[in-house]
């Protein structure tokens, strides 16, 4: 018979739309209700039951946390402890930074980032002095600590005192829609034409491994897509200059800029008004999920000049998809991607607009530097990162 683990999740922090660390906590989630070494308890806001239990059916959902943010966590700290107290769980996982300071039972939490510390200025105020004292208190008091990537863990011990231990899980990415081939013919063309911009309508031409229009609006127009969420760390500044730069030498191109506007991204309208490629450059606004992958299929090059990341989970969704990618040198994403991808320094806008010159002038990655990608994105599954998971809920247990 299958020891099972009783743990608790808190998913209180996962948005409606969810990205980034939502995605992550929505995937661990889904993959943790399939397994038989797991009995799951799953901590949800009050309005948020139906969500939750159709990610995770086999699991207990509970649906107690307020809505509000500032009542969420202080319903953490007060009540939780009381609700773990009276349940039968061994471990209580925090996937977004916080933990229940008090609670008795052994306590794991997921540190995505450290960036409230490397680089505040990204963050709303209010947010760096929650989260950096957030991080100290995990570090400090969690049995275990999780980090997505190897650099997140060496910042975390540069920053605090760890006192528990310390497992790094990658993040996965789900193989059923990340994929190099559209699921039927013109399914992809289908999917983005959802995507209106004024009188234009962004559509697929059969995907990267279709052959053929790859790279290309509907009307036969080459695009870069960025997906991501527009905030200061993402760099699209960077990109939209560093597009600026090469646009004259490719008249027919776009740059697709695909994501919601998060805390600064007033900057990128900025960037975008003093390119004087305005009429290039095309706003999205939040794709839903199903779209991205058709997106990253369409495109020329996938571009993801972050600054800075935890992980960079686009990164690897858009190897998944077999899409030509380009990021950011001496960063989390260069410790998944390797070779695979095509590196540039994080914020030089030269360097940049050369990777987006070439990969505009076909210039792209052959079919070995594509096929490592795929095979990198093949080993990074959420099972694959459940298991790691479990690794850190047995640690804890034993505690």
């Amino acid at each position: 018979m299958v020891d099972r683990l009783h743990l608790s999740l808190d998913v209180t922090a996962v948005p409606t739309n969810p990205v980034g660390a939502g995605q992550y906590t929505l995937q661990l989630t889904r993959v943790l209700d399939q397994r038989p070494d797991v009995e799951l308890l799953v901590v949800a806001r009050r309005r948020d039951g139906s969500r939750w239990r159709a990610v995770a059916p086999g699991s207990g959902v509970v649906t107690v946390a307020p809505e509000l943010r500032p009542l969420r966590l202080a319903w953490e700290q007060i009540r939780l402890p009381v609700l773990l107290k009276h349940q039968t769980v061994e471990v209580h996982h925090g996937p977004h930074y916080t933990m229940p300071e008090h609670s008795k039972v052994p306590a794991v939490v997921t540190i995505h980032d450290l960036s409230f510390f490397e680089a505040p200025q990204w963050h709303e105020r209010s947010k760096v002095l929650l989260f950096q004292r957030a991080i100290r208190v995990a570090a400090r008091r969690a049995a275990v600590v999780v980090c997505p990537s190897q650099a997140t863990a060496d910042e975390l011990a540069r920053w605090c005192r760890v006192d528990g231990d310390v497992v790094v899980a990658h993040h996965g990415v789900d193989l059923d829609r990340f994929r190099p081939v559209e699921s039927a013919p013109g399914s992809d063309a289908a999917l983005l034409s959802e995507l209106e911009i004024g009188s234009t309508r962004v559509r697929g031409s059969g995907g990267a491994g279709a052959g053929g229009g790859a790279g290309r609006l509907g009307d036969g127009t080459p695009f870069l897509v960025f997906v991501g969420t527009l905030e200061p760390r993402k760099d699209v500044p960077t990109l939209v200059h560093a597009f600026a730069r090469v646009a004259g030498r490719h008249p027919e191109a776009r740059l697709v800029l695909a994501g919601g506007a998060g805390w600064g991204a007033s900057q990128v309208e900025e960037a975008v008004a003093a390119s004087g490629m305005r009429s290039r450059i095309i706003r999205t606004g939040y794709v839903k999920d199903d779209i991205i992958p058709a997106l990253f299929r369409a495109a020329v090059a996938v571009v993801y000049p972050a600054l800075y990341e935890g992980f960079g989970l686009p990164a690897l969704e858009a190897m998944a998809c077999g899409a030509p990618l380009i990021t950011s040198s001496g960063s989390a994403m260069e410790e998944v991607t390797g070779d695979s991808a095509t590196l540039v320094p994080p914020g030089d806008v030269v360097a940049l607009s050369e990777a987006l010159d070439g990969a505009l002038a076909g210039d792209g990655p052959d079919a070995e530097r594509r096929r490592r990608g795929l095979d990198i994105a093949a080993r990074h599954t959420w099972a694959a990162s459940a298991s790691k998971h479990m690794e850190a809920y047995r640690l804890a247990a034993r505690s």
